[in-house]
């Protein structure tokens, strides 16, 4: 019996399918077409699709306590957005004199703080970098990697002492030490490596320390142990996964985004379902997604 088995592909032609996280108060899973400038919920037991246009692309979002405002990494800096009403509202653009470059992947970690990483996409100078970024209640937007090209897999440990994180034209996935308390990371370390011309994209970390990533042109993801070790893989029916997260109503369900962005019409003709948002059950559960703590 496989460990996977395709549930659903919700068909939504996502130009750069990004960000994706199980909500687990609406039961809903969301994730962001970066290049299309929308976010987007569905409910699987509603079979609901829905969506909202945000004021710049979205490469990332956290869900708030106590707030039903979500927080978004915008392609220059954080902001609130109502969903209702469509309002942003700014709270600090780190790199809006950096034309060339945007946020792109991040997540909340266990302690409330959302971290965002940003990706060069146009080489507009020869000292032009992305950088890592956090947002915390207390000590407001900090910077704590600099010299990277695309920021991605941002993940912690179950017990908060690891952050993985990627830079990836690297081909690789590293790990630092995770000081939970004061939000600081060290002893930069190699977890695993990828094969040339596959990217390491987003990732998350299942309930037993393993982490799942995403692997851009490999047409796959893959679970680690927690030493690094390929643990199993998954084989998709598109070559650009971006993203993964675990949830559903037993936690056990694997989502996945995927991208069209870059595919010519013959390439397309062969996996048409590019930039849709895959649905698999799988034996493992998943962690629910941390949500940023504004007080």
């Amino acid at each position: 019996m496989s460990r996977f088995q395709l549930l659903d592909k919700i068909v939504c032609e996502n130009i750069l399918g990004e960000g994706v996280q199980w909500n687990q108060h609406d039961q809903s899973v969301w994730w962001t077409d970066i290049h299309a400038a929308t976010l987007y919920r569905y409910a699987p037991a509603e079979k609901k699709l829905e969506q909202w246009t945000t004021p710049e692309p979205v490469g990332s979002f956290a869900f708030v306590e106590g707030d039903s405002r979500l927080l978004l990494a915008l392609a220059s800096g954080f902001a609130w957005f109502d969903l209702t009403s469509g309002r942003c509202d700014w709270i600090a653009r780190p790199e809006l004199a950096l034309p060339g470059n945007r946020f792109n992947d991040g997540r909340v970690d266990r302690q409330g703080r959302f971290w965002a990483g940003t990706t060069v996409e146009q080489q507009l100078s020869d000292d032009q970098a992305a950088a890592l970024y956090c947002l915390d209640r207390q000590q407001g937007v900090t910077r704590h990697l600099e010299g990277l090209r695309i920021s991605n897999a941002l993940c912690w440990s179950p017990d908060a002492c690891k952050l993985y994180h990627a830079d990836s034209p690297n081909y690789q996935i590293d790990v630092y030490d995770f000081d939970a308390q004061q939000g600081q990371l060290s002893n930069k370390k190699i977890f695993a490596k990828v094969p040339p011309g596959i990217e390491p994209d987003g990732a998350c970390v299942d309930a037993e320390g393993y982490l799942w990533n995403a692997q851009w042109g490999g047409g796959r993801v893959v679970r680690y142990s927690p030493d690094g070790e390929v643990d199993r893989i998954l084989n998709l029916p598109i070559t650009q996964p971006t993203c993964v997260a675990l949830g559903g109503p037993e936690m056990n369900w694997l989502f996945i985004t995927s991208a069209r962005k870059g595919l010519n019409s013959s390439q397309l003709s062969v996996q048409p379902h590019a930039g849709a948002l895959f649905i698999y059950q799988t034996d493992v559960c998943g962690l629910p997604e941390a949500w940023y703590r504004p007080e």
